[in-house]
Formats: C-alpha cells, structure tokens, sequence
C-alpha cells in the first residue's frame, strides 16, 4: 500500500471503530466484523481498488452517524410527544 493511501486506511479504521462503539447490536460485534472487513482486504495492492474500498468506507460512516441521528431523533420525539398524548388522554377522561 502506498504510503498516503495508508495514512486514509488507516483514519478510515480508527474513524469506523469510534463510530461502532454505540452500534445497535454492540461495539464487540461492530468491532470484530470491522476487522474481519479490513482483513479480507489487507493484500489489495492497486491504488485505484484501494481507493474505491476507502469510499465504501466511507459511505459505512455517513450511513452510521444518520442511524445515530435517527436514533436520536426517534428518542427525542418518543419523550416529547409522548407526555402531550398522554396529558392530552388525561385531560379527556377528567372531562367525561
């Protein structure tokens, strides 16, 4: 591998390993396939295939930070609008 190419590899790992510590099914599992990922392609020599694998990596960490916020956001409006529903259900009953 090319010495600027394994300067990028290697942010791409150090990056996804951050990224996998709050992973749905846990950092243990998110870390082990991240490794078994980089492993599989440890003997890649061409640049361009090189360069090609670090953009799916990449595409890996957009799509993980938007499930965090996802994530985020689901939790954000469950415990907002969940309090004027239920306040909104108790106003109703003491109506009636």
């Amino acid at each position: 591998m090319a010495n600027p190419l394994r300067a990028e590899v290697f942010r791409l790992y150090k990056n996804l390993l951050h990224l996998g510590r709050e992973y749905p099914k846990g950092g243990d599992f998110f870390r082990d396939r991240l490794r078994a990922s980089f492993l599989k392609n440890k003997g890649v020599a061409d640049p361009q295939q090189i360069r090609e694998l670090i953009g799916r990596g990449e595409y890996v960490c957009r799509e993980l930070e938007a499930l965090y916020y996802l994530r985020k956001y689901r939790a954000m409006k469950k415990r907002y609008y969940e309090e004027q529903t239920q306040t909104h259900v108790y106003e109703e009953q003491t109506r009636q």
